[in-house]
């Protein structure tokens, strides 16, 4: 049987080490905040907690392996801290560090993240549960657990979503899936903690400069994979094509600074879509407005042209 195509990355993508330079103090956060991020021992996760860091905040790091926690505790101001977002007894145990730490818990971040790529009626049902375990499920479970904490600070929960939630194509239906359900996710979490006075937010990156290449192959030969008897033999082929290029885009730091304002800025965006180029931007932004388009189409109550564009007007108008 053919091997399923799961790759294990934060948020779709391996980051190269970049610097991290140190911003100026959040003027809303006296004092040194903690922050909780999960899958922060490479990617993405990785460079939001040297920035943070940086810039004097403290930093629990989640991560999985003895040898990453080890280096992200030797980082100042950083505690890398065992977390598996699909393991309960776990994200239990990280609570009951931090909790016993004393210094309560202002923000977190749902970073921790898998890709699957794979046709969405020839993934094996194992794959596709994997998927959602970790990009659904985790930052549920996680967020549920953290909840107390998050409220008594009157903090911040943010999300690492991605523009893959907005958008999709061949192969990425498991993981736009996930990430999908990410933005139902933020919507609701921000209606129902705005009693507490806790802020939600969700960071949408686009492609960020990575190994991903390198990354994704490594895994595939480890699992023997071929497309060989796939009906969408083709795209898998060029898939592997896409992969195996040095295609090196946009500099990681930028969705880290989104993160940072999330966390840290008086009157937080709900959604912080970051992307590398204006293509992606064409490509995410447009996909929205077909959608408005579709769900206009045709029905009872549709919208002219001029009411669709007063609606823009006014959107744009409460959302500067």
């Amino acid at each position: 049987m053919k091997k399923t195509l799961c790759i294990v990355l934060a948020t779709l993508v391996i980051l190269v080490s970049v610097p991290v330079p140190v911003m100026a103090a959040d003027s809303t956060a006296p004092g040194q905040k903690a922050v909780l991020i999960t899958g922060a021992s490479t990617g993405l996760g990785r460079v939001m907690a040297e920035l943070l860091a940086a810039n004097g905040h403290f930093v629990y790091a989640g991560a999985r392996k003895d040898k990453d926690i080890a280096e992200l505790s030797a980082i100042e101001n950083i505690q890398g801290i065992r977390l598996d977002v699909t393991v309960q007894e776990e994200i239990d145990a990280a609570v009951k560090t931090i909790t016993e730490a004393g210094r309560g818990l202002y923000g977190l971040v749902n970073n921790a993240g898998v890709g699957v790529l794979y046709p969405l009626i020839e993934i094996d049902e194992k794959e596709f549960n994997f998927q959602m375990d970790v990009n659904l499920y985790g930052p549920y479970r996680v967020t549920r657990a953290f909840a107390p904490l998050i409220i008594a600070s009157k903090g911040r929960i943010v999300t690492t979503g991605s523009i893959s939630g907005i958008l999709s194509g061949p192969l990425f239906g498991p993981y736009s899936m996930s990430k999908h359900a990410m933005e139902a996710f933020t919507d609701s979490l921000a209606a129902e903690m705005a009693r507490f006075d806790v802020k939600v937010s969700i960071i949408e990156p686009g492609n960020y400069e990575s190994k991903i290449g390198e990354n994704i192959a490594n895994r595939l030969k480890a699992q023997n994979f071929t497309t060989e008897g796939s009906l969408y033999k083709e795209d898998l082929d060029r898939m592997m094509g896409w992969i195996t290029d040095d295609n090196p885009s946009g500099d990681p730091l930028e969705v880290a600074e989104a993160a940072r304002k999330a966390l840290f800025d008086e009157n937080p965006q709900r959604r912080y879509m970051v992307v590398p180029n204006q293509r992606q931007a064409d490509i995410t932004i447009g996909k929205a407005i077909e959608e408005l388009a579709q769900l206009n189409q045709n029905q009872k109550y549709s919208f002219s042209r001029d009411e669709l564009v007063k609606m823009l007007d006014e959107a744009l108008i409460a959302n500067p």
